[in-house]
């Protein structure tokens, strides 16, 4: 099979996530998007489409998967934002002829060949992959999972987490280390827990998998007197701090410290929350460091659906249960509090004790409401840093794309200067 992942105009609405990766490197369970579809449908060779501004970046970490490289011949298009569950995987690789899988009126897969299958690789320099595109083909409706909003990755997160650990039930158990259990830690219902090696599980540690599978990768730590609930997973690398409260749907992705109180939430990787303060129904990108007593509300007084803006847009999500979503390299200062449904864009600084806006624009630095434009340089200089400090030099095209990213944003800042 020739698979080729790609974006359409759907990535907008999953901004701030969306701002430094293509749609389909979002987490939902212990797997990106990306990783959910290459292992449910095995294909031969993978083209990802992205974004423009996206791609000098993306070639560099996926130099084998230009679209450019797409063979002639069959292809299966699938939409970066779809859950790729084990049936439709199931559909696509069995489909006769040519067919599009739709939710709704939204591709969710295609299935081309021929002439069909070059145009639509030819198209593939653009920004996005539009409706038009899969006209006339035949239309089969699926009730395959598309993402919209960010708060629809929190919300499948469950499902995920136990489709993946049934994956790992099937696949088996391979160690290549030893993981350590001390024996004063308590695992409850110890067949539904997976402890990858060289993992660390400390004393009156509790894992309790009675409600759901939890998932611990290679290197993961459990400190002294932590509670892990399932439906979990830590993954490899990451640190669960002494006396931490993790409950139940949530995913850590690698290289990451929690502490405090979690809850449904998503740490997509390299993020850090390490200290006491309550965390629910959120999505937290890479980089972004959570302060000292920071918490956020994911619940209304009225017991109400939060409404939450996303690309300058107020949306109802119909949700709730909705809290904080973070961007790339955003960092919040001691004891900062957020409202629920706070959206904090790539590289925002925010600090003091006063409520924080429920809409931090992208490169924005102050307290409570008054904010001004973070220096691009500033906010570029303590990136760098950071990511050094876990062994990783941002690229001469990453620094360019954290400055393309600041310039699409200048809009959303515009205020500041009135």
């Amino acid at each position: 099979m020739q698979l080729c992942l790609f974006e359409d105009g759907g990535a907008s609405a999953l901004r701030p996530l969306s701002y430094f990766r293509p749609v389909y490197e979002l987490r939902c369970g212990m797997l990106s998007l990306r990783e959910r579809a290459l292992v449910a449908l095995r294909p031969r060779s993978v083209a990802l489409h992205a974004r423009g501004y996206l791609r000098p970046v993306f070639r560099e970490e996926h130099p084998r998967s230009d679209p450019a490289q797409l063979a002639p011949g069959r292809l299966v298009a699938v939409n970066g934002r779809a859950v790729v569950t084990p049936s439709l995987a199931a559909a696509l690789r069995g489909a006769k002829g040519e067919v599009c899988f739709m939710r709704g009126d939204e591709p969710v897969g295609a299935v081309m060949d021929g002439d069909r299958a070059a145009h639509f690789a030819a198209c593939l320099g653009t920004d996005e992959v539009l409706p038009e595109m899969f006209e006339g083909l035949p239309r089969i409706e699926v009730d395959t999972e598309l993402i919209r909003y960010p708060w629809d990755l929190v919300y499948a997160n469950e499902t995920a987490l136990r489709a993946d650990f049934a994956m790992l039930r099937r696949g088996g158990r391979r160690k290549a280390g030893r993981s350590r259990v001390h024996r004063a830690a308590v695992l409850v219902h110890r067949r539904n827990i997976v402890v990858g090696p060289e993992a660390d599980i400390g004393p009156g540690a509790v894992i309790d998998a009675e409600t759901g599978p939890v998932i611990l990768g290679r290197g993961a730590r459990i400190l002294p007197n932590a509670v892990v609930e399932g439906p979990c997973f830590i993954g490899d690398g990451s640190i669960i701090k002494a006396g931490a409260q993790i409950y139940g749907n949530t995913s850590i992705g690698p290289s990451c410290k929690v502490g405090g109180e979690v809850e449904h939430v998503i740490f997509h990787s390299h993020a850090n929350k390490q200290h006491d303060g309550f965390l629910g129904h959120s999505y937290v990108s890479p980089w972004v460091n959570l302060g000292a007593g920071t918490t956020s509300s994911n619940l209304k007084n009225t017991y109400g659906s939060v409404r939450v803006q996303i690309d300058g847009v107020q949306v109802d999500s119909g949700r709730m249960f909705v809290g904080l979503l973070a961007g790339d390299h955003a960092k919040t200062g001691i004891n900062v509090t957020l409202n629920t449904g706070t959206v904090i864009g790539p590289a925002a600084n925010i600090f003091g004790t006063a409520m924080a806006p429920k809409n931090v624009p992208p490169f924005s630095w102050g307290s409570g409401g008054d904010l001004s434009t973070y220096d691009v340089d500033k906010a570029l200089a303590v990136a760098e840093t950071v990511m050094r400090r876990r062994g990783i030099v941002p690229t001469a095209a990453y620094q360019a794309l954290f400055r393309a990213i600041y310039a699409m944003t200048d809009h959303d800042r515009s205020h500041f200067r009135a």
